[in-house]
């Protein structure tokens, strides 16, 4: 293809999805898009449940319905078609219907950070108050290396934790050394 006729739509994305399928469906949108090739994300937190009188540990997603998915618009809109319980994400106060999108940089330095530790705590927007974000800082060394962020502030919190955001959508609360901490 001609570079001069790339549009925004051809390029590969991180669109933010909804899966509205129910929670215990056997398979959610996430593992079918995954299965079919799709680089999906979706924050996930470990639950234990019990199934059949046994206790099983199973990883579920954090918010039920809230996927990523890097793809082009051209090869996502069939599967979004095909599948009654799959839909994207959408600007709001947008004039018309605009896919709402993360940057690439912002979901890899999200990914990162919450592939970083078993047990990241994820917080919703509204869960943050401004009283909970501490101090700017750069990670320098260690599987963090170069994430800038704020440090969660919270009385008797011994372990220090890093918040990195993906603005109105979702935060992840990783914990970090305090020698791999520089202020900004």
């Amino acid at each position: 293809m001609d570079p001069a006729h790339i549009t925004r739509d051809d390029l590969p994305r991180w669109y933010v999805m909804r899966d509205l399928k129910r929670p215990n469906a056997k398979v959610r949108a996430w593992q079918a898009l995954a299965d079919k090739g799709f680089d999906v994300f979706t924050p996930t937190r470990w639950q234990v449940n019990e199934v059949a009188g046994r206790r099983e540990r199973r990883e579920v997603p954090y918010v039920p319905d809230l996927l990523f998915v890097r793809s082009t618009r051209a090869a996502l809109d069939p599967e979004v078609e095909a599948t009654a319980t799959l839909q994207y994400r959408f600007v709001r106060g947008a004039a018309q219907y605009t896919a709402l999108t993360v940057r690439e940089a912002e979901m890899q330095r999200f990914m990162m950070a919450a592939r970083a530790t078993s047990t990241p705590q994820y917080f919703l927007p509204d869960e943050l108050t401004p009283s909970m974000l501490g101090r700017l800082v750069r990670i320098v060394g260690g599987p963090l290396d170069g994430i800038t962020g704020r440090l969660l502030s919270v009385r008797g919190l011994r372990r220090r934790k890093l918040l990195v955001e993906l603005p109105g959508l979702i935060t992840a609360a990783v914990e970090v050394a305090p020698e791999f901490i520089q202020l900004v």
